[in-house]
C-alpha cells in the first residue's frame, strides 16, 4: 500500500481533491482481462463526496493515458471514525449516493431521490417509498446498492428496512393532467368555431331558389363573341407579363405607354408593389444562399428612400421573420413614389416574394427582383403562461430600477391580466416611483392585486462595542473566549472546543479550555480551517456535561470575544437546548478595533 501521490506523483487535480488525496493511500491497480478498463483501490480516512472521485478518474485518463486509453474507475473504501454512523453519514454523503445511482440507473436515482427515510437508531434506516409496480421490480436493487455502499465502502453496521406506502400523485402529474385538459377544451374550442365559421359561410353562398340561381348564372354569362375576345386580350397581356419578367424587356415595359403603369399590378387592396400571390411563406433562417425565387413575410425594421440617377429611387428595407433578417431592394421609378410610399411604413408586416442575390457591393445576400410585396396581419403568437396553475411573480423590477429593469409597469400589469395571473409584487431598487402607475394600471372592476414593495439598502450602523452592559467597570470581571465550530450556524453546527481566560483588574487569574464531542463528523474543510479531527474529540465530554461548567465559569463575568455575536451566538443557542436561556453581556473587539485601531484597515484577529 502506497500513497496516493506515490503512484500518481504529476497528477494536477482541485485544490479540493489534492487535499483529500494527500490523506489517501492506494492498496492496488489493476487492469482488465480485456485491457478496457483501469482499476484503482483507494482507500481514505477521510469521506470523499463522489463528485470529487469522478473528478480524479477523469483527470487520470486525460492525463495519464491522452484521455484516448482505458477507462478508469475507482473503488473507494473509507475507514472511518467513530463519529459517523448511517445516521450521520446521510447528510453528508446522500448527494454522492445520487449521482452514484444516476450514473447506474435512473430509475433507481428517481426512487432515491423521491424516498423519505428516519433513523430509529444511529446504525438502523427505514426507507419509505411508494407502492407501485416500478418501486416492487427494483426495490431489492435499491437495497443491495445501499447496503453495499454502507458496509463494504464506509465500513458501517446498517439495519436497513424498506416500508412501502399508497402512492401519492405528484404535483408535476396533477399539472400535467390539468394541462391536458386544458389543451383538450381550447381544441373543443377551435373546432366549434370552425364549424360555427362553416355553416355560417354555407348560409350565405345557398341560393334562395333553384330558379333564382339559374337565372343569375345566365345573366353572367358573357356573349360567345365577347367572350373569346376577352381571351385573346388576356393571351397577349398575359405574354407581354411574361416577356417584361425576363431582362431588358422589363425596361421596355416600363417605357412609352407604360411610363406612367402603377407599380401594383393587381387588384387586391393589400398588394403594395407589384403582383399578387399565394406561394407558403419559408422561414429567413433557412435562407442561406443563392437559392432562387423565394417567398417569405416578416415585419419591416427599417426603411430608406435613396434617389439615384435615371429618376429612379431605390426602396431598401431590412425585413425580419424573427428566425433572422434579410435586406430587401427594390428599383421603382420616381414617379410611382408616390403611390408606393403612403403604403409603406416602418413596423408593418410583409409578404414578399423576390430572388435571392449577393448585392455586387456590400457582398451581403439579399432580395432583389421583387415579383410582388403584399401587406399582411401580425403573425407573431403571443407568449402565454399555459401553467394550469397561476404563479405570483415576487420579484419584479421595472424601468424604474436603475441598470436593471426596462420595462414599463403598467406593461407588466396587462402582461399579468392577460396570463391569468392573480397578482404582481413590484419591488424596485431603493425606489417607489411606480407605485402610481401601477396603482392606475389595474382595470375597474378587476380583482388582480399590486403587491408593494421595495428592494432596500440596508447599513448596519447601531453595531454597539458592548451589548447588554448594566453599567460594569473597566476594571472589572471578564471572560475572554473563542470557540471552534462544525460551522457557520448556531441551529444547525456543533460547538467542538471552548477555550477562555478570566480577566480581574486586568490580570488573568483562572483559564478554561476543553475540546467538545458534537456526536457528528467534523467536516473536512473545518478539519482544515482548525486542525481539529474526530479522533481528537471522540473521547472529550458532550456539550450538556461542557455547558455547565463552562457558564459556572463565567459567572459574573462580562463575556469578551472577536466578533462575539457569532461566539456568543453559540453559546446562548446551546443554552436554549438545555433549557436555560440567557443573555449574556458582551464586548466585541472587532467594534473595538475599528475604534482604537483605525489605520489597521482590516481587522481579523491575526492583524
Amino acid at each position: 500500500m502506497k500513497l496516493f501521490y506515490d503512484v500518481f506523483g504529476q497528477l494536477r487535480v482541485s485544490q479540493e481533491a489534492e487535499a483529500l488525496l494527500r490523506l489517501s493511500r492506494v492498496q492496488r491497480v489493476a487492469m482488465t482481462k480485456s485491457g478496457d478498463c483501469l482499476h484503482v483501490y483507494l482507500e481514505s480516512d477521510r469521506l470523499i463526496e463522489k463528485p470529487i472521485i469522478l473528478e480524479v478518474q477523469e483527470e487520470i485518463r486525460n492525463q495519464i493515458f491522452g484521455g484516448s486509453g482505458p477507462q478508469v474507475r475507482i473503488i473507494e473504501r473509507f475507514i472511518l471514525s467513530a463519529q459517523y454512523s448511517v445516521e450521520t453519514l446521510m447528510p453528508l454523503y446522500k448527494d454522492s449516493i445520487l449521482t452514484e445511482l444516476k450514473q447506474y440507473n435512473h430509475t433507481l436515482h428517481e426512487m432515491f431521490s423521491r424516498a423519505e427515510y428516519e433513523f430509529p437508531a444511529p446504525d438502523e434506516m427505514i426507507l419509505t417509498l411508494p407502492e407501485t409496480c416500478v418501486t416492487d421490480s427494483h426495490r431489492q436493487e435499491l437495497i443491495r446498492i445501499l447496503e453495499k455502499i454502507f458496509t463494504e465502502r464506509c465500513g458501517l453496521d446498517c439495519k436497513l428496512t424498506v416500508r412501502m406506502t399508497e402512492p401519492v400523485e405528484s404535483r408535476e402529474r396533477v399539472l400535467a393532467r390539468k394541462q391536458m385538459e386544458q389543451e383538450i377544451a381550447q381544441i373543443s374550442k377551435r373546432v366549434h368555431k370552425g364549424r360555427a365559421e362553416a355553416e355560417d359561410d354555407f348560409l350565405e353562398t345557398k341560393p334562395a331558389k333553384a330558379g333564382e340561381g339559374k337565372k343569375e348564372k345566365s345573366a353572367e354569362k358573357p356573349d360567345k363573341k365577347e367572350q373569346t375576345a376577352q381571351g385573346k386580350s388576356a393571351k397577349s397581356e398575359g405574354k407581354s407579363e411574361r416577356k417584361s419578367e425576363n431582362g431588358p424587356r422589363q425596361a421596355a415595359s416600363w417605357g412609352g405607354e407604360g411610363h406612367n403603369r402603377s407599380a401594383r399590378r393587381s387588384d387586391n387592396p393589400d398588394v403594395i408593389y407589384g403582383r399578387d400571390f399565394e406561394n407558403d411563406a419559408i422561414p429567413l433562417s433557412q435562407i442561406t444562399h443563392e437559392m432562387g425565387e423565394v417567398t417569405f413575410r416578416g415585419q419591416i425594421r427599417s426603411l430608406d428612400f435613396r434617389e439615384i440617377r435615371g429618376e429612379k429611387t431605390i426602396i431598401i428595407m431590412d425585413v425580419t421573420d424573427f428566425t433572422d433578417t434579410i435586406c430587401v431592394k427594390i428599383f421603382t421609378r420616381n414617379d410611382q413614389m408616390e403611390e408606393i410610399k403612403p403604403l409603406l411604413k416602418q413596423g408593418m408586416f410583409v409578404k414578399i416574394r423576390g430572388v435571392t442575390n449577393i448585392d455586387r457591393f456590400d457582398s451581403q445576400l439579399g432580395i432583389g427582383s421583387v415579383y410582388g410585396m403584399k401587406k399582411i396581419a401580425d403573425f407573431r403568437e403571443p407568449r402565454m403562461d399555459t401553467c394550469p396553475e397561476k404563479r405570483v411573480e415576487l420579484h419584479c423590477h421595472t424601468k424604474m430600477s436603475d441598470m436593471d429593469g426596462v420595462s414599463d409597469v403598467k406593461d407588466i400589469i396587462n402582461c399579468a391580466i392577460k396570463w391569468g395571473h392573480d397578482a404582481i409584487a413590484v419591488t424596485d431598487h431603493g425606489v417607489v416611483q411606480a407605485f402610481p402607475d401601477a396603482n392606475h394600471a389595474i382595470p375597474k372592476g378587476s380583482d388582480f392585486k399590486v403587491i408593494y414593495g421595495c428592494e432596500g439598502y440596508l447599513v448596519d450602523d447601531t453595531k454597539d462595542i458592548a451589548v447588554h452592559a448594566e453599567g460594569q467597570s473597566l476594571h472589572g470581571r471578564y471572560v475572554v473566549f473563542d470557540i471552534e465550530t462544525t460551522g457557520f450556524s448556531p441551529v444547525s453546527s456543533r460547538i467542538i472546543e471552548i477555550g477562555a481566560v478570566r480577566v480581574e483588574n486586568g490580570k488573568i487569574v483562572d483559564r478554561f479550555s476543553t475540546f467538545v464531542n458534537p456526536k457528528v463528523p467534523i467536516p473536512f474543510r473545518i478539519e482544515q480551517l482548525t486542525s481539529i479531527r474526530d479522533d481528537m474529540v471522540e473521547g472529550a465530554p458532550d456539550i450538556e456535561t461542557v455547558l455547565p461548567q463552562f457558564l459556572a465559569f463565567c459567572e459574573g463575568a462580562v463575556l469578551v470575544a472577536h466578533n462575539a455575536s457569532f461566539d456568543v451566538g453559540f453559546i446562548e443557542e446551546n443554552c436554549r437546548r438545555l433549557g436555560q436561556p440567557q443573555t449574556f453581556a458582551a464586548v466585541d473587539t472587532v467594534a473595538l478595533a475599528r475604534v482604537l485601531l483605525p489605520q489597521l484597515g482590516r481587522f481579523k484577529l491575526d492583524n
